[in-house]
């Protein structure tokens, strides 16, 4: 793991630490009131055939882009899960199909005008791209300088994906993310638990025995 994204981990990890990871929603549904869709043309945007789709919304491809998107933001490391070991890519696609219907042109509209960039750029999509090549791609949507976007807007686009990869490293698992507890176990986050020991109670250290897996026996995978 380079020190770029050491410290972007470590930079995450210390921001949810002190936050409650279910917030992510209201920023998201902030930045896209910001950034409505243009008036399509007749007949709209055809949706994805049921025989095109990955899972519960994404196709493969996008699928592809959006796992590796995730994992660019929120890279694993030896010992320290990342968005692939959490399952990032599966609570998107659920969220897509569930929660957040309402952002399913917004990701279509984005990850077109991602690969447009990408073949324009580099002759290649962002998933087959070099590590920093697709850090250099999403510093250049998170300062809003990729101009293949118009809606939505580059660093919305960023911004909504940074928020949905955070929500599926520490949200409950329950949502199809935070597979195994990867996200609370990184940072030390007790869960569901029925008691607590004086010596928990009283300790400052990052808690480290396991949450309860009451919800965990439910959670959805597609």
């Amino acid at each position: 793991m380079s020190k770029t994204d050491e410290g972007r981990r470590a930079f995450l990890v210390g921001a949810v630490a002190g936050a409650a990871a279910g917030a992510g929603a209201v920023a998201t549904a902030a930045l896209v009131s910001d950034s409505q869709p243009p008036a399509t043309p007749e007949g709209g945007l055809d949706p994805l055939s049921a025989a095109a789709r990955q899972g519960a919304f994404l196709n493969a491809a996008d699928a592809e882009t959006v796992a590796a998107i995730a994992e660019r933001i929120m890279p694993g490391a030896p010992g320290k899960p990342g968005a692939t070991e959490a399952g990032v890519l599966n609570y998107i696609d659920l969220a897509l199909a569930g929660a957040y219907t309402d952002l399913q042109e917004f990701y279509r509209h984005g990850l077109a005008a991602l690969e447009t960039h990408c073949r324009q750029t580099y002759s290649e999509t962002f998933a087959k791209l070099a590590p920093a090549q697709q850090d250099e791609t999403i510093a250049s949507l998170e300062d809003g300088k990729v101009e293949s976007f118009t809606w939505p807007a580059a660093r919305a686009f960023f911004e909504t994906l940074r928020t949905h990869t955070m929500e599926g490293m520490f949200a409950d698992p329950v949502y199809g993310g935070n597979k195994d507890f990867a996200g609370w176990n990184l940072v030390g986050f007790p869960g569901v638990q029925l008691i607590f020991t004086p010596a928990e109670l009283e300790s400052r250290q990052a808690f480290t025995r396991s949450p309860v897996a009451g919800l965990q026996s439910k959670a959805r995978s597609v």
